[in-house]
Order: C-alpha cells, then sequence, then structure tokens
C-alpha cells in the first residue's frame, strides 16, 4: 500500500495534490470555490467548475499557478461528457473530483411544487450521478481515485423550508456509501463531508440568513461558520492520507448535530 509522501517547499506550505488533477464544481462560489482554492494551493491541478463560467475563470485566476476554468451545467449530460473530455485532453487524468455544486433553497412545504423539486434534484443529485459516472470511469484508467460530495448536516436535523434539499442531500449520503462499495476494488474511495449552516453568497440571498442566530445556540462551539471551515475536511479525505477511509460521512457543524 502506497501512502503519501507530503511535499513542503521550505515555506511552511504543504503541497499533498502535487502532481495531482482536481475537479471542483460549483467553484464560482461558497465551499466549492474554497475547495477549489485550497487544493490547488496544494499544488493540485485545479479545474474550477461552474454553471457560472465566468464567475469559476476569476476564481482560477486569483487560484493561479496551473489552475483553469471551465463552464459545465453538471445536470446536462453532454455538458459532463464535454468537461470530461477537455480534462482529459488538457490534463491527461482525473484524481479528484470534489462536489459542490447544490440549488440551496427557502421553500416551506406547502409551496413545494414538483416543478421545484425537479430544480433542486437534478442538480442536486443528477449532475451528483453524472459527475461520479464521468470522474470515475476515468479514475478507473489510473488505478487511483478520491470522490468527496458535499451533502448537509440537515440530513440529520430535519431543517424546515428545505424538503427537497433535505431529501437530496440525504441521497447524497446514501448514493456515496453505495458507490464506495461499487469503486473500491478499483482503489477509489467516496466520502461526503456534512457542513452545517455555512456563511455563502447561496445561503445570503435566502432566508436562511435569518437562521444563524438560532443555529450559534445549538452549537458546541460558537460561531458562524464560513467555506474556510469546511474545506479541511474536504481537503484530507480528498488526499492520500486517507486512503483507508471511505464510505464515511463527516459533519463539520461545530458539534450541532453529535450522534
Amino acid at each position: 500500500m502506497a501512502h503519501e509522501t507530503v511535499n513542503n517547499r521550505g515555506d511552511g506550505t504543504v503541497r499533498r495534490f502535487e502532481g495531482r488533477v482536481a475537479i471542483v464544481t460549483g467553484a464560482a462560489s461558497g465551499i466549492g470555490a474554497a475547495a477549489a482554492a485550497r487544493l490547488a494551493s496544494e499544488g493540485a491541478t485545479t479545474v474550477f467548475v461552474d454553471i457560472d463560467g465566468n464567475g469559476a475563470a476569476a476564481k482560477a485566476d486569483e487560484a493561479g499557478g496551473t489552475a483553469l476554468a471551465l463552464h459545465c451545467d453538471i445536470a446536462e449530460p453532454e455538458s459532463v461528457a464535454a468537461l470530461h473530455r477537455e480534462v482529459l485532453e488538457r490534463c491527461g487524468k482525473i484524481d479528484v473530483l470534489v462536489n459542490a455544486a447544490a440549488q440551496v433553497p427557502f421553500v416551506a412545504w406547502d409551496d413545494l411544487t414538483f416543478e421545484e423539486w425537479r430544480r433542486v434534484l437534478r442538480v442536486n443529485l443528477d449532475g451528483l450521478y453524472l459527475m461520479c459516472r464521468a470522474s470515475s470511469d476515468a479514475m478507473r484508467q489510473n488505478g487511483y481515485g478520491r470522490i468527496v460530495s458535499v451533502s448537509s448536516n440537515s440530513i440529520f436535523a430535519g431543517t424546515p423550508n428545505m424538503a427537497h434539499y433535505v431529501a437530496s442531500k440525504g441521497g447524497v449520503l446514501t448514493f456515496s456509501r453505495a458507490l464506495a462499495t461499487e469503486l473500491g476494488a478499483a482503489k477509489i474511495t467516496v466520502n461526503c463531508v456534512c457542513p452545517g449552516l455555512t456563511d455563502t453568497e447561496g445561503v445570503r440571498k435566502t432566508d436562511h440568513v435569518n437562521a444563524f442566530e438560532f443555529v450559534d445556540m445549538l452549537q458546541a462551539i460558537k460561531g458562524r461558520g464560513v467555506p474556510g471551515d469546511i474545506v479541511p475536511a474536504i481537503a484530507f479525505l480528498a488526499s492520500e492520507e486517507a486512503h483507508w477511509i471511505t464510505g464515511q460521512a463527516l459533519t463539520a457543524d461545530a458539534g450541532m448535530v453529535r450522534w
């Protein structure tokens, strides 16, 4: 079993992802942008992917190095196929996939239409399947891979006003467990991170922004979560160091959910 060699440039910067190629969805903002920047800072050739291509490009420019940005609608099969063709043509392989793209709604149950239900599940689950399908096929060629998907602690808390979101994020967890079983023989690990309420651009656009004070009362560690609080868990599970961990959910919510 090969174990991780941590590269250090002498300036205190850990380079766990030297020589690795990582795709991060939802990389134009929020947790996705922070995760992509972290992997890039640790040496990965990081592909910032988002339906907001200009936003992804701006974040990739900030990251510098070998970071690049590509537009993709992850819920469209042809868009996902084109993304993977381009990544493989330009980078030669895929080592890491971080699924952070998601729709974050605020809709009470009595107002939840089937159209709204499909809008959220189209991205949060259909997009997850399509990205994992294409990336895992590429990872198998190298006999190595790390898939980390962003779920949510709402699947344990039963958060109101987002039944379809909670359903989709529960699917992220259970799909990850099933996929871990399917891909283990290929040395591909599949895990998910379950953040609590996090101060992101998406959350600020909804009424969830008014829940931070209530959530703070439930947390063991007080304070408002930001994307940088979630990224270390994602980076760890995406690294070689986590080679013996698969099919797991790591909750990163300051101890709001304890189980």
